[in-house]
C-alpha cells in the first residue's frame, strides 16, 4: 500500500482546513471593523444632533437676556460667533475642530451668564429659567454622547492596532479615529451655571 497518497491527501486536507479557518478569521475581523466604524459614525452623529440642539437654544437665550441687558452687545456678538463656529460643516465633521469650537463657546457662554447675573429680574424670568434648564439638559446629553463616541473610538482604534489585525486593517481602508477631546476639560465638565 502506498502511504505517500495518504500523507499528500492529509497535507491537502490540513492546508484546506487552515485556509478555511484563515478566511473565517479574516471575514470576522473585517466585519468587526465595519461594525465598530459604523458605531463610531453613529456616535458622532449623536454628538452633532446635541450640538445642533444647543445651537438652536442659544439664540433664544440671547434674545431673553438682550431684553434686559441692551448695552451688552459685545457679549452677544461673541456668543453668536462661537455658536456659529460649533455648527459649521468642518466643526461637525472633525472632532478636533469641534473641540476647538467647544472651547470658544464655553468661554462665550460664561460671559453671557455673567451678564445675566447682573440682572435679578432676568434671573426670576420663567422663560430664562426654562431655557437655562434646557441648556443644562442638553449639556448633559452632549457629555453622554461624547463618552459614547470616545468609547467607540477606543474600541475601533484598539481593534485596528492589535496583532494580527494591524497587518490588514489599514490595507482594507480602516484608519484610527480621533477622540473628541477638549483642551480645557474643566470648562466643559459641568453644564454652565448661573448663581442666584
Amino acid at each position: 500500500m502506498d502511504l505517500s497518497f495518504f500523507t499528500g491527501s492529509a497535507f491537502l486536507l490540513i492546508a484546506g482546513v487552515a485556509l478555511v479557518l484563515l478566511l473565517i478569521w479574516f471575514v470576522s475581523m473585517r466585519n468587526g471593523l465595519v461594525r465598530l466604524n459604523v458605531r463610531v459614525d453613529e456616535a458622532w452623529s449623536d454628538i452633532t444632533v446635541q450640538l445642533k440642539r444647543r445651537a438652536d437654544l442659544i439664540p433664544n437665550l440671547i434674545e431673553t437676556v438682550k431684553g434686559y441687558a441692551k448695552h451688552e452687545s459685545k457679549v452677544f456678538e461673541n456668543v453668536t460667533k462661537a455658536r456659529a463656529a460649533t455648527i459649521t460643516g468642518s466643526a461637525l465633521a472633525n472632532p478636533a475642530e469641534a473641540a476647538q469650537a467647544e472651547n470658544m463657546l464655553q468661554s462665550a457662554m460664561k460671559s453671557l451668564f455673567a451678564v445675566a447675573e447682573a440682572y435679578p429680574q432676568l434671573q426670576a424670568s420663567q422663560n430664562f429659567l426654562g431655557l437655562q434648564s434646557e441648556l443644562s439638559d442638553t449639556e448633559d446629553k452632549i457629555m453622554a454622547a461624547r463618552r459614547f463616541y470616545n468609547g467607540g473610538v477606543r474600541e475601533l482604534n484598539t481593534k485596528i492596532k492589535v496583532w494580527p489585525n494591524s497587518f490588514f486593517a489599514r490595507g482594507l481602508g480602516f484608519t484610527e479615529r480621533a477622540f473628541f477631546e477638549v483642551a480645557d476639560l474643566a470648562a466643559i465638565s459641568n453644564a454652565p451655571e448661573v448663581k442666584f
